[in-house]
């Protein structure tokens, strides 16, 4: 597997020369645009506005609009001349705890891969994370963009999860949300309890992408001559108080039923 990125884990006077690798993978069952008429493949091309040709990939630059069809031509030289230092380095720059950050703040995870230089180095700072309970927030540069990333530890590897700056979170009062709603006292204690019964601890493995492998079973009934199967009816929204009470109920009863019947079977 190709790495998504080489350079050096930094703290204090500490270089950890590592590999960045992606820790997820896509599952997305892929479609391409076809012409409806007769099923040709639609491509996209890079049609140049001004001599209206297709333009090869290696003749692109990037361009900086400073007014309104104005542009500034950016170099690949000019990206590397603003020399910051995280353009090679996971730049530590604190460490705190982990609970510390909001979920709001995480993008993407990446593995930390050392080489064999920095094995050692390696080891004693996921040890050195794992004995704190804190975690290194960094900057690094991928793709000429600086991120703000977090360096934790996860089993035997170090892990790089990209953040979000905090001026690229919206704040819940640019959602225009609506007054906070009076909720009574049943409703409150029915749903906590229906809460109560839905607990268990977090399993990831058990949750499949079901979405996934009906889109899949469609494609292959449809590549077999088979008719599509019905379409899935869909639930109302509950709005009322009497509405949400006899879901909350019925939500209940239904669980306590779902419990019963697994403790039969096993």
């Amino acid at each position: 597997m190709r790495s998504f990125w080489n350079g050096s884990i930094s703290f204090g006077l500490v270089n950890i020369p590592v590999s960045v690798f992606p820790a997820t993978k896509s599952e997305i069952v892929s479609f391409h645009f076809l012409h409806e008429k007769d099923l040709g493949r639609i491509h996209n091309q890079r049609l140049c506005e001004v001599c209206e040709k297709v333009v090869p990939y290696d003749e692109l630059v990037r361009g900086y609009e400073y007014e309104d069809d104005k542009y500034l031509p950016l170099t690949p030289e000019d990206f590397e001349n603003v020399n910051l230092e995280s353009a090679k380095n996971i730049d530590i720059l604190d460490f705190v705890k982990e609970q510390e950050i909001d979920p709001i703040y995480f993008d993407k995870p990446y593995y930390l891969v050392p080489d064999k230089k920095g094995q050692k180095a390696y080891a004693l700072l996921r040890e050195t994370l794992e004995h704190t309970g804190k975690v290194g927030i960094a900057k690094v540069i991928f793709h000429t963009r600086e991120h703000l990333a977090a360096v934790r530890t996860r089993g035997e590897a170090l892990m790089l999860d990209i953040l979000h700056f905090a001026t690229e979170i919206k704040s819940s009062e640019e959602m225009s949300l609506p007054a906070q709603a009076n909720v009574g006292k049943k409703e409150l204690a029915m749903a906590e309890k229906l809460v109560a019964n839905m607990t268990s601890p977090f399993r990831p493995e058990k949750y499949k992408d079901t979405y996934k492998e009906k889109l899949e079973t469609l494609i292959e009934e449809k590549l077999s001559g088979k008719s599509a199967g019905k379409r899935a009816k869909r639930r109302e929204p509950t709005t009322n108080v009497i509405d949400i009470m006899s879901k909350l109920k019925a939500s209940l009863k239904q669980k306590k039923t779902s419990k019963v019947s697994k403790r039969k079977s096993a």
